[in-house]
């Protein structure tokens, strides 16, 4: 018998006090948090999750903005769409379930707020796995004009409102098509489903807003946290597993810098990791090596840290 699909995880929303997560869960064992990215929900794990459930208790969850997760109010620095902000929920969401302690795996936008728990949560954080991403400040600090025609969503994004808002809204089509074509994927990779799925969350006038908002987040507030860290000398002690594309930006942008793992290690002790022979959305391209990779990182035994019950997702 096969793993079970996706959709036969248990669901709830679970209150975090500034709004509401979407999450799905199923499994036994050790919990993996694991988050999407742009312009995905939880449902890039569609594949990879069953496959981590049969050694691990897998919970995916929609981001703030995101899939099937609350909006709330934004701010004028960004706040509330900071990675910080994002973290938090998170971190409530996996209490919530019975998880004071647990490890997370995030890809692109899900990676960063995966790295921002392991920095601001750390007694929470076992391991972390990040995919296809680098620190925002690295990035930042690194760019280029390869790099801001390569990723555009950073700086056409993080623009004033309201004028990503309104090209998002106008062409969401032309979003996805672009996103999946350019970094690397088929489209055959994305089955009408969920491709439907995610050009949702790109027609809701609400969710586009928080997407752009999380983008302006990314652009300064999510920096200056990152910029605070450094200065503090504050590095991850969990540690850290980096996958990333072969056929992407990673595996040949950086080479004067040692390549991603030595930029990790500028962050966290422990750091390992290889590039999936794929592009950026691997997890969705080849979630047989993805799950793999995460299954023998996470399958490292933690002590001192057991699985509470699971709890009532509801507040109390």
């Amino acid at each position: 018998m096969g793993p079970a699909a996706i959709d036969d995880f248990e669901t709830a929303e679970i209150q975090t006090g500034e709004t509401h997560i979407f999450a799905r869960w199923s499994g036994s064992g050790p919990p993996i948090l694991l988050l999407h990215g742009f312009p995905q929900t939880h449902l890039m794990w569609r594949s990879v999750a069953p496959l981590l459930a049969r050694n691990f208790t897998v919970v995916c969850a929609d981001l703030r903005g995101y899939g099937r997760s609350g909006c709330p109010a934004s701010a004028p620095d960004h706040a509330p769409y900071s990675k910080r902000a994002m973290a938090r929920d998170m971190a409530i969401v996996m209490e919530r379930l019975g998880y004071p302690h647990f490890s997370v795996a995030g890809h692109d936008r899900g990676g960063r707020v995966a790295y921002r728990m392991a920095l601001d949560h750390p007694t929470r954080i076992d391991r972390l796995a990040v995919l296809d991403i680098l620190p925002t400040e690295t990035v930042w600090a690194r760019a280029d004009a390869r790099f801001a025609l390569g990723y555009w969503p950073w700086s056409l994004l993080a623009q004033p409102e309201p004028l990503p808002e309104r090209l998002l809204a106008a062409a969401p089509e032309a979003i996805l098509d672009a996103a999946f074509g350019e970094w690397g994927s088929p489209a055959e990779v994305f089955p009408p489903a969920v491709r439907s799925a995610y050009l949702e969350t790109l027609q809701d006038p609400e969710r586009v807003h928080a997407i752009c908002e999380e983008y302006r987040a990314a652009a300064s507030l999510d920096r200056t946290h990152d910029q605070a860290d450094v200065a503090g000398r504050r590095r991850m002690d969990c540690p850290v597993l980096a996958l990333w594309g072969a056929q992407g930006a990673l595996d040949t942008w950086y080479p004067e810098a040692g390549g991603p793992l030595a930029l990790w290690r500028a962050w966290a002790g422990d750091v390992q990791g290889h590039a999936i022979d794929a592009g950026h959305f691997f997890p969705e391209e080849a979630p047989g090596p993805t799950a793999e990779a995460l299954t023998r990182f996470f399958s490292v035994p933690v002590s001192n840290h057991p699985a509470g019950p699971l709890l009532h997702p509801d507040p109390p």
